[in-house]
């Protein structure tokens, strides 16, 4: 199934790991994908990426005030419409994008479509409700996401699920044999105060069989998670930033992945090694990526939570890799770009 039309895809900046998903999906698309995103601030630190299939142009960014007034205008919006005339939009569903209800406005003069792309509506507002009620459907990230716009009063038959992914499904699973001596734990992401490397150190030095640790990443904590390692956990290694193909050892290697703290994209990586998962709730994707078969979710900032999900996933070495062979078969069945490439797709064709 293809979408037969020409697309037009708003975002507001492109970040590397979307490139295999935007290029997928302009695959699919008969007349084309035009992807119009611009540059995010400097001190996000946002690895940007560079699209083949999808034609991205640049869009105007204007960052206006930061935190939780931050606001964004993106200034050639409409002449961007004009010149790639799409048969339908898909734009990121975030109200504080100022530049999204002309652009509905223009599609809307030409009798065309546009749906939503979102996380879900966090804040059940008054102001969420009229945002959504503009889109001719949603499209959300998670099926929490689904039931937070339906809360709002978005018709169900309106709202779609595509699942967030940022990897392919994967074509070779990763034999691993037996545990026999220490287990070896995995994180891999940006060493922030956020992620919750700290806990995890703390955690490690807690367990009765010491495993190893594997701390991919780089970032502003670095410097002092180092410094608490060597007083706490000085077996941790600390690998610094690693991408693409040079993960793919610290996967390989590994018997457990834990992310302590919220964020991070790497889960599902992990779970294409055919790794169980320990991972912090979040905005809804890891409900449908972590599941009891599969690994555990457990409260942010719960230092005990963390501590008492790490022995029992230790507890049980043989369990273990059955669990990992569940987080294979969630992510070649169910959850990865195709299939979310896919569900896109069902999206448009059925607006």
């Amino acid at each position: 199934m293809k979408f037969s039309g020409k697309l037009g895809l708003q975002q507001r900046v492109l970040p590397s790991y979307r490139v295999p998903f935007f290029d997928l999906l302009a695959g699919q698309c008969e007349g084309g994908l035009s992807l119009f995103a611009g540059q995010a601030r400097p001190e996000e630190m946002i690895a940007g990426g560079a699209t083949q299939l999808a034609r991205h142009v640049e869009a105007d960014n204007l960052h206006l005030f930061s935190g939780a007034f931050y606001l964004c205008h993106q200034r050639n919006f409409i002449r961007w419409l004009e010149d790639w005339n799409p048969d339908a939009l898909i734009v990121e569903a975030n109200p504080r994008y100022l530049s999204t209800p002309a652009a509905v406005k223009w599609m809307r003069e030409r009798g065309r479509k546009v749906l939503g792309w979102g996380l879900g509506a966090p804040k059940q507002s008054g102001l969420w409700r009229r945002f959504i009620a503009q889109f001719d459907g949603m499209i959300a990230y998670s099926q929490r996401g689904a039931e937070e716009y339906a809360s709002l009063g978005l018709e169900r038959g309106k709202i779609f699920v595509a699942h967030n992914s940022v990897s392919a499904r994967p074509a070779v699973r990763v034999q691993r044999s037996n545990l026999s001596g220490a287990p070896t734990l995995l994180f891999v992401g940006r060493l922030q105060a956020r992620k919750r490397i700290d806990s995890l150190l703390r955690a490690c030095s807690e367990m009765e069989f010491k495993p190893r640790l594997l701390i991919v990443g780089d970032g502003p904590e670095r410097e002092a998670l180092e410094s608490l390692a060597k007083e706490i956990y000085p077996s941790a290694e600390f690998i610094g930033a690693k991408h693409g193909a040079e993960l793919k050892p610290y996967f390989e290697q590994a018997d457990l992945f834990v992310l302590p703290g919220t964020g991070g994209l790497a889960v599902q990586e992990a779970m294409s090694y055919g790794l169980p998962v320990i991972v912090a709730k979040g905005d809804g994707t890891q409900d449908d990526l972590v599941r009891d078969g599969n690994g555990w979710q457990i409260e942010p900032e719960n230092y005990k939570a963390l501590v008492a999900a790490m022995k029992n996933a230790l507890s049980d070495t043989a369990r273990l890799r059955k669990m990992g062979n569940e987080s294979f078969r969630i992510v070649s069945e169910e959850i990865n770009i195709e299939a979310m490439a896919e569900a896109f797709v069902r999206a448009l064709n059925s607006i």
